[in-house]
């Protein structure tokens, strides 16, 4: 077969919204200091592994995996603090869920709704299943445009709203009355999607059973569990169970399974790296403030969105070669020019970042 049979192989039987669409992109980061996907820079404390070890060890690698989870659920109801009338849905980090929901909810006709900017996988899960996207821009300093949101949901009766809670990648927590308003507007399902939940302290899953049409998205990636790639969906058991017919068996292996529970079972000591990232995320924001031209916004999640000088040009890529991969934003929405989404590292990973900008700033 030539390449141009290929090639027209393949326009004929894939679709044109596939074939027009670019592959997720993830930055090589080998030999970086590497603030650009919001990772717990801490490893897992040296008094747990020996002991994670062991647990893995009595893993039968030859088996299926427990197909229902139900060691590891039990350890993330405890966790979480999930109440017994609220069920669980596991996924292959979050973003399997994102995408079963897209499928549940799939129709030529329907739409998603979603802030924009926010997390570019609603729109990826929403096109690849034919659905219609609809960004509702957001208002100044990124708030939530309520309203704005509300008129998408009358004039396109969304199957799908998307919220992130905080938002990536501005970082803010949205307005809760505003949420909940648009919770009783929707006609289909809302989804709050609090993966930095640990950064935030603040989460709408105690609301679940008061909404019929509400879950809520967890992922444990943010914690210091991004290897392991779990995600849960929060929801009333009928919604569940419908999203369970979706759910590819094993899809939550048997090491994950393990550690996570293992992990889970130790949470104090994630729970205090989490507050170290919040402290380090306050110092760093100062730290970048005091910097000329830059413009810092408030965060609660784990990363900073940082909107810097148009004159310096590809800042990112200046950075890139002193060292150090953060997140270019320009060009990915109007609203987001110029803008850097930077993690939370560790202190001589901060340091290392604000002294790269002082330089390009200094020679601006």
């Amino acid at each position: 077969m030539t390449d141009d049979e290929r090639r027209s192989r393949i326009a004929h039987w894939l679709p044109a919204a596939l074939l027009a669409r670019r592959a997720y992109q993830v930055q090589p980061a080998a030999g970086m200091v590497k603030l650009d996907a919001m990772e717990n820079p801490y490893p897992w404390p040296a008094a747990l592994m020996d002991e994670w070890l062991a647990c893995l060890g009595q893993v039968s690698v030859n088996r299926y995996p427990d197909a229902a989870a139900v060691a590891l659920k039990l350890a993330l109801r405890e966790a979480l603090h999930v109440p017994q009338n609220v069920s669980m849905v596991l996924g292959n980090g979050s973003d399997e869920l994102i995408q079963l929901l897209a499928i549940a909810f799939a129709g030529r006709q329907r739409a998603v709704v979603a802030p924009q900017p926010s997390f570019v996988l609603y729109r990826m899960a929403a096109e690849a299943l034919g659905m219609r996207y609809v960004g509702v821009p957001l208002g100044e300093d990124f708030a939530l445009d309520g309203g704005a949101v509300l008129e998408a949901i009358e004039r396109d009766a969304p199957a799908l709203v998307f919220i992130a809670y905080p938002n990536n990648p501005t970082g803010n927590l949205f307005d809760a009355a505003q949420i909940r308003a648009i919770i009783r507007a929707a006609p289909g399902l809302v989804v709050l999607d609090e993966a930095y939940h640990a950064f935030a302290a603040r989460s709408f899953l105690d609301e679940v059973a008061d909404h019929p049409n509400l879950v809520v998205l967890r992922t444990l990636s943010k914690i210091g569990f991004a290897g392991l790639r779990l995600g849960v969906l929060l929801a009333h058991p009928d919604w569940s169970g419908e999203f369970e017919k979706l759910r590819l068996p094993y899809n939550i292996n048997s090491l994950t399974q393990a550690s996570a529970a293992f992990a889970l079972r130790h949470m104090t000591a994630f729970d205090e790296q989490a507050d170290r990232i919040c402290t380090a995320r306050e110092q760093l924001r100062a730290a970048l403030e005091k910097l000329p031209g830059l413009r810092v916004y408030p965060s609660a999640a784990n990363f900073l969105l940082v909107r810097t000088p148009p004159s310096l040009g590809n800042l990112h890529g200046a950075l890139r070669e002193r060292g150090v991969l953060v997140k270019d934003l320009h060009g990915a929405s109007p609203t987001t020019e110029h803008c850097l989404r930077i993690s939370v590292g560790t202190a001589a990973e901060n340091a290392a970042l604000v002294r790269a900008l002082a330089t390009l700033l200094d020679g601006a």
